[in-house]
């Protein structure tokens, strides 16, 4: 199940997460660290209202995320049962979500601080380990990234030890068993359209 505490972990640490699709193709820790520096820029630009700022933390995510590789993880066996266009559907909607879900938290930051542990890399595969330090609790955060030419995308985000992508998979996996695919996407819908509701309310 996913809890309130792991949904605001993840918001947290969403200025780690997202990064400018410009990065040097260095290091996986790199280019977290680079960012921190994209997200941080946009977050306290005064220039911006909440509306550009949102549009530009959106493009930063696009860049960074690898939507369909996150998607085949969660939905595991359900994902080759699909259809294509069930699968087009289901990677457009899981995007729009997170999106969605980020975004109203990642405007909430209140300079928490980000800390870099280890690195690990084999291959085209890395692990990087970070500290969110708080006032009263370092969350630990680590971050699965695969590289895709130049750029290492975030595939999974593991916050005590816990896995987005297993913590989805689990809450999909049921919805698909009452209500097949085609319920579960019709959920997902749902659940978009009333965080947009919300976000909407507030900004009114």
């Amino acid at each position: 199940m996913i809890t309130s505490r792991f949904l605001r972990a993840i918001a947290l640490s969403s200025a780690v997460l997202f990064g400018s699709a410009n990065a040097a193709a260095d290091a996986p820790k790199d280019q977290l660290k680079t960012t921190i520096d994209t997200i941080l820029l946009v977050l306290s630009d005064q220039s911006l209202d909440r509306e550009a700022k949102r549009e530009k933390i959106t493009g930063v995510i696009s860049a960074r995320f690898n939507y369909e590789g996150m998607s085949q993880r969660t939905l595991a066996v359900n994902w080759k049962k699909s259809s294509q266009d069930q699968r087009k559907r289901f990677v457009d909607l899981f995007a729009q979500l997170l999106q969605e879900s980020y975004l109203g938290r990642i405007e909430a930051y209140t300079n928490e601080k980000v800390e870099f542990a280890s690195e690990k890399v084999k291959d085209d595969r890395a692990i990087v380990d970070t500290f969110i330090v708080t006032s009263s609790v370092d969350i630990p955060i680590s971050y699965k990234l695969e590289k895709k030419g130049n750029e290492w995308l975030v595939y999974d985000v593991v916050i005590e030890e816990v896995s987005l992508v297993r913590s989805y998979s689990s809450t999909y996996k049921d919805i698909v068993m009452k209500s097949g695919m085609d319920g579960l996407l019709s959920d997902m819908e749902a659940k978009l359209a009333a965080l947009r509701s919300k976000e909407t309310e507030k900004a009114s």
